[in-house]
């Protein structure tokens, strides 16, 4: 069964890692800027600008809000998800070098950070990493990265669309309403905002 509520999934997990994503549950809504809520996405816990502030959604689907951060028990550990790491390159560097100084050692991919124990996770780091963004911010990090990445492209295509050299200097050529085209760099699609 799947757990619909954030108490029923905390209570179906074994008491180790029950205490463990309480904590960092804990933390992170101690952290939470305003504008965001808490509940279960996609079979974990999540936080998420909800559909009544960003009603176009993830993905452009008015029914899926737009997920920040998630936490979750796996098979072979747990791991926080920090979606707001995509489409703000700076923010993950941030994170990468502030955990690096607690002394703890660091298990992330792209945007996810796995830990075994609640004693292998610099809470402290992602309670601030957390407080870093806001609402407004991660919805206009969002919008960003998706312009980049050619939103509107035929279905699938995607990044994959854009020329071998605008994909490794991170840059891409979008038209605007009135028919202009202009390059649009990551740093320039932050700086116009």
């Amino acid at each position: 069964m799947t757990a619909s509520t954030v108490a029923q999934y905390l209570a179906a997990l074994p008491a180790d890692r029950r205490a463990a994503l309480s904590a960092v549950r804990k933390a992170i809504n101690e952290n939470l800027p305003d504008g965001y809520e808490e509940g279960m996405r996609f079979g974990m816990i999540g936080w998420y600008v909800p559909l009544s502030v960003y009603p176009a959604g993830y993905g452009e689907n008015p029914k899926v809000p737009l997920s920040f951060v998630a936490l979750a028990s796996q098979q072979s550990g747990m791991v926080v998800h920090f979606l707001c790491f995509y489409g703000h390159p700076t923010l993950s560097t941030w994170f990468t070098s502030e955990y690096k100084k607690s002394g703890k050692k660091l298990d992330m991919g792209k945007g996810c950070v796995r830990f075994k124990s609640l004693e292998d996770l610099a809470l402290d780091v992602v309670g601030r990493t957390v407080a870093r963004v806001s609402a407004e911010e991660h919805m206009a990090n969002y919008q960003a990265a998706r312009a980049l990445m050619g939103k509107g492209r035929n279905a699938g295509e995607g990044a994959a669309g854009l020329f071998k050299e605008q994909r490794e200097e991170g840059r891409q050529e979008v038209r605007g309403e009135e028919g202009e085209t202009k390059e649009v760099t990551l740093a320039t699609a932050f700086s116009e905002r």
